[in-house]
């Protein structure tokens, strides 16, 4: 064991720090085996730690949990939680979470993309004192060039609309401290956009550059409508500026429409009336109209988030915990 290892579980205890690899999956079966034997090679050359797998089955269709049930006979460090149906990568993750017990958490995809050999980097910049290590993304191999674009656009465009400072071209892979798994799981709103919420709980924070690889087998899940949606979900999770845009831009074209109207009657009372401009009159209205409707849109999804928080139900189901059958859900929603 190195020096600073010894001085880490001393400052912690006798007990060596858990750390638990969080992989939330969903229709991974493709991957899922290769995943788990080249993250345990890099796990089992890194000393001073225990480690523990979280796997987490998003309701796949496919073969993945019965694969995980596998790793967990081979394997008792593997354990694993099994999902009703498919909730969704977000609550996916606040299911991990739930089920974390050791010291720190890495989150990882299963496909490979985030790879396995920065663990150990990670693992020291935590031995230092930061609480939330992530890997910020060089360069995405196997992605097209819009995607890249929009995406780093995006990421510049929402720290632009929020009052904190939002992490730009880093995904959900990452190590949290505990300190910062118990912040996450005290913020259950239903419509989930983790990777605000990682900025947004503060902590001393380290980011490392990597390259992104391609997936090492099986096909995305995630198309341009799903990112457009996740992209919808960060901007009104976050910001009030969508509506605060919405209020400016109407009092600019109420001020418009006055002065037009002063501007017809004053030319009436001099001019008399004809009736002139009505490709420009349907034009206005046509063009207020549709600015109409954006707005209600805007306050609509904002609406429509406080309705589901309303209903109060909870973030996910379980149906299998480490091979067993889960009757009783124990996880509900904050009061």
């Amino acid at each position: 064991m190195s020096t600073a290892s010894e001085f880490f579980i001393m400052a912690r205890g006798e007990q060596m720090p858990t750390i638990e690899i969080l992989v939330p999956c969903y229709n991974e079966e493709a991957v899922l085996e290769k995943f788990y034997e080249r993250v345990s090679k890099v796990l089992d050359g890194i000393n001073g730690c225990e480690f523990r797998y979280i796997f987490v089955n998003d309701g796949s269709t496919d073969g993945t949990l019965e694969l995980m049930r596998e790793l967990r006979r081979r394997d008792e460090r593997v354990h694993y939680v099994g999902l009703s149906r498919n909730f969704g990568k977000e609550a996916a993750m606040i299911a991990g979470l739930d089920h974390v017990e050791g010291d720190a958490v890495i989150i990882m995809d299963a496909d490979l993309q985030d790879p396995p050999e920065l663990v150990p980097e990670m693992i020291d910049w935590w031995r230092r004192g930061y609480k939330d290590v992530s890997a910020k993304r060089r360069s995405r191999d196997g992605e097209s060039w819009f995607k890249k674009w929009s995406s780093h656009t995006y990421y510049k465009l929402l720290q632009r609309m929020t009052d904190f400072p939002i992490q730009i071209d880093v995904g959900d892979f990452r190590l949290l401290d505990r300190q910062c798994v118990e912040a996450l799981k005290m913020m259950r709103e239903a419509q989930r956009y983790t990777k605000g919420m990682f900025s947004w709980i503060g902590f001393e924070k380290k980011e490392l550059l990597f390259d992104r690889s391609a997936r090492a087998a099986g096909r995305t899940k995630w198309n341009y409508w799903k990112l457009f949606n996740l992209a919808l979900e960060g901007i009104t999770s976050f910001t009030m500026i969508p509506l605060r845009f919405a209020s400016f831009l109407g009092c600019i074209l109420s001020t418009a429409a006055m002065l037009y109207m002063i501007f017809v009657v004053i030319k009436t009372l001099l001019y008399g009336d004809e009736v002139q401009g009505y490709p420009s009159l349907i034009s206005v209205i046509l063009f207020i109209g549709g600015v109409q409707l954006l707005f209600l849109g805007i306050i609509g999804e904002y609406l429509g988030r406080i309705f589901n928080e309303s209903k109060r139900r909870p973030l996910y189901l379980i149906s299998e915990l480490d091979g067993k059958t889960v009757i009783k859900q124990c996880v509900i929603r904050n009061s």
